[in-house]
């Protein structure tokens, strides 16, 4: 396997970053992972757990099913949720109809009972998280100065990143508008922002997953389901509503699709718009239907330049598999690391000029264990800081 220099590609990757006039970042479960809110497979164990009486033995055989038809991977929770979401629709949520013996109308049940037990879950965790790195990871986004709009898309649907833009009173924009309860409004992120327009230095905020705070509310007016956005829920048992958490990519009708149909289309469109540095950080590349749009935009925009950061090198390994043929592709593992389309191996063979000149390395560079660091959210966001020489302003907004 090739050696691979790392001192040149930080430079590099410092060059990109003080030179790319757009720079967009897509956040996966890592992010959240690094506060200690759970991850799908954490979930997934939690979830199990939690459940009792016909609930958990309706989720044992809804499991169960999956399980023999999708051998070997291993079910998750989000799998779970969107089989029984198929449920839902097959028996048209009706008593006298079921699948592996779970009637419509206990799949309606279990749904709503699994995404309580989600919300639960991740707020206790949200409840003690630090906040800092996220802070302070918004406060440098927030004062990069740029002609383009900060995007920011993510398959979390814990709060921790709003609670950190609202913290810092940094505005940010997720296409639902109001004040009750704010509705999703699909004409306003339909087009990219201009530069005149008065929001253009709002972040983004692009849930491709759901969040949290939303929930299906049925229009009076019309009968049918739509998503609004509910601010702090005092009790989640008590809300009638239920909530919008990885939504299956078959729903019942197209209304009810609406935020997640613009959010991909938003992705595309934003990966295809000219020139554009778009990183990802926290994430797996294990949802297929992303990983379509992003190769095939990478594909189809040679202005298009992706950055992975990675906390496992078998992750690395797993994507050089996929996109060997990506020249604007660019991954860092800790050990390896994936440069115009090949798997190679870190060398810092600098280290003991570094040492001598007292250049500072441990930003991103782990000399007790010989390995990049970025991977992990924390480290990524502190060499995001330290790069931008504006340490002092980044903190003073955070505290």
């Amino acid at each position: 396997m090739e050696k691979i220099n790392v001192v040149r590609e930080i430079n590099e990757l410092k060059n990109h970053l003080a030179y790319s006039k757009n720079i967009g970042f897509f956040f996966g479960a890592g992010t959240s992972c690094a506060l200690n809110i759970p991850n799908v497979e954490q979930l997934t164990s939690g979830i199990g757990t939690a459940l009792t009486g016909d609930f958990k033995n309706h989720f044992d055989l809804i499991k169960n099913d999956l399980t023999a038809s999708v051998a070997p991977r291993i079910v998750n929770i989000e799998d779970i949720l969107n089989h029984i979401r198929r449920i839902r629709e097959l028996t048209g949520e009706a008593t006298s109809k079921n699948y592996v013996g779970v009637s419509g109308e206990a799949a309606k049940r279990l749904d709503k009972e699994i995404c309580t037990k989600i919300y639960n879950l991740i707020l206790e965790k949200e409840k003690v998280a630090d906040l800092e790195t996220t802070k302070k990871f918004f406060a440098w986004l927030s004062i990069l100065n740029r002609e383009f709009s900060k995007e920011v898309f993510t398959t979390n649907y814990d709060l921790i990143i709003e609670k950190s833009l609202e913290s810092g009173q940094i505005p940010y924009f997720d296409g639902f508008v109001g004040a009750y309860e704010p509705f999703f409004w699909q004409e306003s992120i339909d087009k990219l922002v201009g530069k005149d327009d008065l929001t253009q230095n709002w972040i983004r905020l692009w849930k491709i997953h759901g969040s949290l705070s939303w929930f299906w509310k049925e229009d009076v007016k019309t009968k049918s389901p739509k998503i609004v956005r509910i601010g702090k829920v005092e009790k989640i048992e008590d809300e009638k509503d239920e909530l919008v958490i990885y939504p299956s990519k078959e729903k019942y009708d197209s209304s009810r699709k609406q935020p997640f149909v613009a959010y991909f289309d938003r992705l595309k469109n934003y990966l295809l718009n000219g020139e554009l540095l778009f990183i990802f950080t926290g994430y797996s590349f294990s949802d297929q239907h992303i990983n379509e749009i992003i190769f095939n935009c990478l594909r189809q925009n040679n202005r298009l330049s992706a950055l992975v950061f990675f906390f496992k090198d078998e992750e690395v390994e797993a994507l050089h598999n996929l996109t060997s043929s990506y020249m604007n592709l660019i991954v860092f593992g800790p050990k390896k690391a994936i440069i115009n389309g090949n798997l190679g191996e870190w060398e810092f063979s600098e280290l003991a000029e570094f040492e001598k000149d007292k250049k500072p390395f441990d930003h991103f560079w782990s000399k007790a264990d010989s390995k990049l660091t970025l991977g992990e959210f924390k480290s990524f966001v502190n060499f995001l800081i330290t790069n931008s020489g504006k340490r002092d302003l980044i903190e003073s907004k955070v505290k």
